[in-house]
């Protein structure tokens, strides 16, 4: 049947450029009759005014021979534009019909029309475990709603983060706010709340958003996300410098590297370029951050792209090694897991952020690297 489609849909093609090439040619025959008609009416005229001796022998002489170079020069161009003409259209038809013939060699060659497409058949391990999780994410809701309490604060803080990770973040923004109300909603929750808002609106800070972030900074000034998203709020309604005030301040306050730094100071060099600020060094607020030498970026610049890639990789593996040592150094395993993101190894961050969520189990609810971890695991799909 396909094959069937495609021979009507190339002959349709055929058909047009065919009708449109007689057209021209129907307009450039049309057109050389008309001028014809109109030369000769003037070589009438040029008789009458010499017949009336308005005009000598030798004007009216003139005057028909002007006419005539005027008509050989209209037969001319209808020469050649018929034979530019027959050559194109010819091109034309010629690359209608080639173009389908070859494309079908190809596929006959190439093309297994016949076998599953293969992106699919390997995510068919993906489409189950989401069909799961889905399943999960029904029997949670319905035990929530029928607990007789309202049902426990874990329980749908787990169900918005499931449709965070499934994205129906509207559905997760419901599950959240049913929470605000509560004697232990605290500003991880609320904030968590105003970023399913966030999402819900295609990363839109929305009045509702903002105030949620508000609400969060009032119960925790040092809540991190909150601070994020208020200055993309800040950002979006025409304040850049406010934005980039409010992320630099809550920098300068740590006094020690945490990994929503990164994140921090990837949003003020991107805001710094557009209200003339000097973009900011990440490492000024890691000294103890593992990384390279002085001499070892200069020789990393002079390096090909491929072996400055193994150079990266390198390291990044020297940070494994000692993560493997010191398997409970929690900020450790966020950095190998950043580090693997940036090399764009989706498995090798999502077993690192893995590790550092299992270590941050003990945490307290409102710790900011709960949330950068989570938000990163979301983001991986883990």
């Amino acid at each position: 049947m396909i094959w069937i489609i495609f021979s009507f849909m190339a002959a349709a093609v055929f058909l047009t450029l065919a009708l449109s090439g007689m057209g021209r040619k129907t307009s450039d025959l049309s057109r050389r009759e008309s001028a014809s008609a109109i030369f000769s009416d003037q070589v009438g005229e040029v008789e009458k005014d010499l017949e009336r001796g308005l005009i000598s022998a030798e004007e009216a002489k003139a005057a028909r021979a002007e006419i005539e170079r005027r008509l050989k020069a209209i037969d001319r161009q209808s020469d050649d534009k018929a034979m530019m003409g027959h050559s194109g259209r010819a091109l034309i038809l010629l690359a209608a019909l080639a173009v389908p013939a070859l494309g079908a060699g190809l596929y006959w060659q190439l093309g297994s029309p016949d076998i599953p497409s293969q992106p699919f058949a390997q995510r068919e391990g993906e489409q189950a475990e989401a069909r799961e999780i889905a399943d999960l994410a029904v029997r949670l809701k319905s035990r929530l709603e029928a607990d007789e309490t309202g049902g426990p604060t874990e329980g749908w803080v787990l169900l918005a983060q499931t449709y965070m990770r499934m994205g129906r973040f509207g559905d997760a923004a419901d599950a959240f706010e049913g929470l605000l109300d509560r004697p232990n909603a605290n500003s991880a929750l609320v904030s968590q709340y105003g970023e399913a808002l966030v999402y819900a609106d295609d990363g839109v800070v929305t009045p509702k958003a903002d105030r949620a972030f508000e609400r969060a900074l009032e119960l925790d000034p040092s809540n991190p996300a909150a601070t994020f998203y208020k200055a993309v709020g800040l950002e979006q309604a025409g304040s850049p410098d406010k934005a980039y005030d409010l992320l630099k301040t809550r920098m300068d306050a740590e006094e020690e590297f945490r990994p929503w730094m990164e994140s921090f100071v990837a949003q003020l060099n991107r805001i710094a370029p557009s209200i003339g600020r000097a973009p900011v060094n990440l490492a000024a607020f890691a000294p103890s951050m593992p990384g390279p030498t002085a001499d070892q970026v200069a020789a990393a610049e002079e390096m090909s792209d491929e072996d400055r890639q193994a150079f990266i990789r390198s390291m990044v593996e020297r940070l494994a090694s000692r993560m493997q040592e010191n398997p409970g150094d929690l900020d450790g395993w966020m950095r190998l897991g950043n580090a693997y993101s940036v090399l764009g190894e989706t498995d090798g961050a999502r077993n690192a952020y893995g590790r550092a969520r299992d270590l941050a189990d003990d945490l307290p609810q409102g710790d900011p690297r709960k949330v950068a971890i989570d938000r990163a695991l979301l983001e991986l799909g883990g």
